[in-house]
């Protein structure tokens, strides 16, 4: 069952949907955690060490962190996967190009398929800068979130990566929050307006909130 569900449309949909909702819920939780790093270096170390001991002394050292990093990573593959096997589906679909262009589409629409490219490599780096510190600049200092994230956005290059993956991560929550409720059923005539009202409050919010951290180092309010 789980198979027929899988190689359906609808079930490669739910699974976006479902994966979509996961990492929104996260997103929420982490651009709250980020914004900690207004409050000081203190602040933010200590948020960043609580990371680690979530649910001690039931959980070991960092356990509950290393939970949520595999339930993400399920998402984020399953997300992936789901939707590269839909948008191939609908290539061979219609093989052949419309005759007449929709210019309709909203530009968040049109471009779901490279921003979910430019978020996946975002992803990447972002991890391998801040996490594992393999590409991080100034030298990486574990322990020291504070220090590390003004390090990365004291480069231009740091703060112009992570910006236009912001402005690609907005665009997408935009546009999915919308599909992802129309396809689990929550969307209707009535309620069509307050989703999308909603989609582009969130999708302003997280935006914001994600860039106000470079901006703050750029600015020397954080440093």
């Amino acid at each position: 069952m789980a198979r027929t569900m899988w190689d359906s449309t609808v079930g490669k949909k739910t699974v976006m949907a479902v994966s979509g909702v996961i990492m929104l819920l996260y997103l929420v939780a982490h651009v709250i955690g980020n914004l900690k790093i207004f409050f000081g270096a203190g602040e933010f170390n200590h948020y960043g060490h609580w990371l680690r001991t979530v649910g001690e002394p039931f959980m070991h050292y960092e356990w509950t962190l290393w939970l949520i990093r595999v339930v993400l990573l399920v998402a984020v593959v399953a997300h992936a996967t789901s939707a590269y096997q839909l948008s191939r589906r609908d290539i061979r679909a219609r093989p052949g190009k419309y005759v007449h262009k929709k210019p309709r589409a909203g530009y968040a629409t049109r471009t779901m398929r490279w921003g979910g490219v430019i978020l996946g490599l975002f992803i990447v780096w972002h991890v391998l800068d801040l996490t594992t510190g393999t590409v991080h600049s100034g030298g990486f200092q574990e322990g020291h979130p504070y220090q590390n994230v003004v390090d990365t956005f004291s480069t231009w290059y740091g703060n112009v990566v992570y910006i236009v993956a912001m402005l690609a991560l907005g665009l997408h929550i935009r546009h999915g929050f919308w599909s992802a409720a129309q396809t689990l059923g929550v969307g209707s005539r009535t309620r069509d307006r307050a989703l999308k009202t909603l989609a582009n409050v969130l999708a302003l919010l997280l935006t914001a909130g994600f860039i106000a951290v470079p901006v703050g180092v750029m600015t020397g309010v954080v440093s």
